[in-house]
Formats: C-alpha cells, structure tokens, sequence
C-alpha cells in the first residue's frame, strides 16, 4: 500500500479506536462504489478497506506502528514478538466490500443504515431506508382436547422467502418448525416465532404467530381448566340414586355415586378430575357432571297414584 494507513482514514496517530470507526464509517460511504461516481474511488474504496482492517485490530495495528507497512507485509523476527506484535506475513484479502459488510452488520449494508455523520442521500443511491418489521403472520393450530391434556410436540413446515447471498436476491426455502405444546395451553395461547417470515433487503422478517385452537371433544367440553361431562339419567335415577361412570382423558375409569336427588340445575363437582394447570400441571381443574333428567312421557293413573303417595 503506498499511502499511510492514518492519511488514508484521515486521522492522526494519536486516534482512538471509536476515532477509527468514525473515519472508516465517514469514508467508506462516500467512496463506496454505488455512492460515488468519481474516477478513482474503487481504488480509494478498496485502500479504506486495508487500513481499517489494519488498523482496528489491535496487534496488526502495534506491528504497524513500530515496524511499518514492510514489517506488517513482510514478516517481524520472532523475538519482536512476544509483545503480542504481529510476527505472520501480514496480506490484506482484497475484498474491500467484504470489510464494509463486516462493519456495517447484514448481507445489504445499505439497507437499513442510519448515521450523523453523513447525509441521507448517497449520490446515485436512494435515500436510506429505515427497516420496519412486517405485520405478524398469525396461524391456527388446532389441538384435540388429549393434546392439551398429556402435552405434544408438533412439526410444521413452513415455505419463505430468503434473501440470497449479497442480499439483492431471493429464493423458496422450507423449514420445520417445532412447537412443544404444554400440557394446559388453553385456547388462544399464541406461540411466536421471531422473524421466520419472508426476508426482503429493505425489511424485517415478520413473527410467526400459531394460536391454539380447541377441536371438539365426544365426551368432555371444556371450561377454562375444568372439564364439563354430560350425561341423561331417568326420572327414576334423579330421585332414587345412581352410579356414573366416566372415562378419563388418561385411560382411568371413575364410578361416581349419586346419592343426592338430582334437580335441573343439580351439578356434581369431582375435585381434581379436570385439565392440568399450564402453571403447575402437577394441579388439575375439576370435573362437573351435568345431568339431563329425561321425564317420561306419559303415566297411568296407578303410577301417578304411587307417585303422589311416595312424595306425601
């Protein structure tokens, strides 16, 4: 490199690291290729590169100090190097564009770039764009009652946009993603996953939003953590007593006796029978045994006697 690093950055010796970064940021702008059009800055594009690279890493940049371009290039004895000096051949990459993505973070540094220290118009580029995350893309995830009782994991496969190396173009990829559902979620529960949507160069990725939906159950509906059961008993059993049997969501079999005479509005709570807590699924909601009393349709005239007489 024929010119000195510090002229090349515009600083002198005495410059701080934050110094460095400031010039190199100031200059590499203004030099890049697609912000300036004058002859010669892919050459001075490509020198700002090298020195920063030299300068901002502290032991190129001690090398540099005490033995110049030639000791940095071409190689200190060992005995200079025990300091931490650089002792290697020293050759820079030759990518300057490489540097500049490397600086400025992503694969289209000038995407969503914002400093004071330059205007927000580069010559032949448009004004810089403030990246703004897209709206979240909200999924259904339809769950069975036993899913959200026992806990799950599910594998969904999504299809987006991904940027291409360089950032300017794109393709379709797929990706599984993994939701380990917890016994307990209750409907509504949203899982977000952070910036899976499409990737464009001039936004953020949306989240991906899946929202827990309850499919229908044969025997149970559910009520926040408890579970509602329905069943029809006679006239007969609603007055005399009975025995319910129900069939857990685990596999248990609960015979449950009736001795209370049974009204319309009658409800049996079976404390512990329900869903998992999402907080502590060790703790369960209740079972509550809604009952359907089936009168008959008609009585004789002895049977209504007997009845009159049981309820005198």
């Amino acid at each position: 490199m024929a010119d000195d690093y510090y002229k090349t950055l515009e600083i002198n010796r005495n410059a701080t690291d934050a110094d460095i970064k400031k010039a190199y940021r100031r200059l590499a702008l203004k030099f890049h290729p697609k912000s300036s059009k004058e002859a010669g800055s892919t050459d001075r594009f490509s020198q700002l590169g090298e020195a920063y690279e030299v300068l901002s890493d502290p032991r190129k940049k001690a090398t540099y100090d005490k033995f110049g371009e030639e000791g940095l290039k071409g190689g200190i004895p060992p005995e200079f190097g025990r300091g931490g000096a650089w002792s290697s051949k020293y050759a820079y990459h030759g990518n300057p564009e490489k540097t500049f993505k490397q600086f400025f973070g992503g694969d289209n540094p000038f995407a969503d770039f914002y400093t004071n220290d330059v205007p927000l118009s580069f010559g032949g580029l448009q004004p810089v764009v403030v990246k703004t995350q897209d709206p979240p893309i909200e999924r259904d995830l339809h769950l069975s009652l036993d899913d959200l009782f026992h806990g799950c994991t599910k594998k969904i496969k999504i299809s987006r946009r991904v940027m291409n190396e360089g950032g300017y173009t794109s393709s379709i990829k797929d990706k599984i993603l993994s939701i380990d559902v917890n016994p307990g979620w209750k409907e509504g529960t949203r899982i977000v996953f952070s910036k899976e949507g499409d990737q464009g160069p001039n936004s953020i990725p949306a989240d991906i939003v899946f929202i827990v939906r309850q499919k229908s159950h044969p025997l149970f509906e559910r009520q926040d953590d408890d579970l509602i059961y329905k069943t029809q008993i006679s006239l007969e059993m609603a007055l005399t007593g009975f025995s319910v049997n129900v069939q857990t969501i685990d596999g248990r079999l609960l015979n449950i006796p009736i001795n209370d005479i049974v009204h319309p509005t009658y409800r049996k709570v079976v404390p512990g029978e329900g869903m998992p807590l999402f907080q502590d699924p060790s703790q369960r909601g209740d079972l509550i045994i809604h009952f359907d009393i089936q009168f008959p349709e008609k009585l004789s005239p002895d049977g209504k006697h007997l009845i009159k007489k049981a309820l005198k």
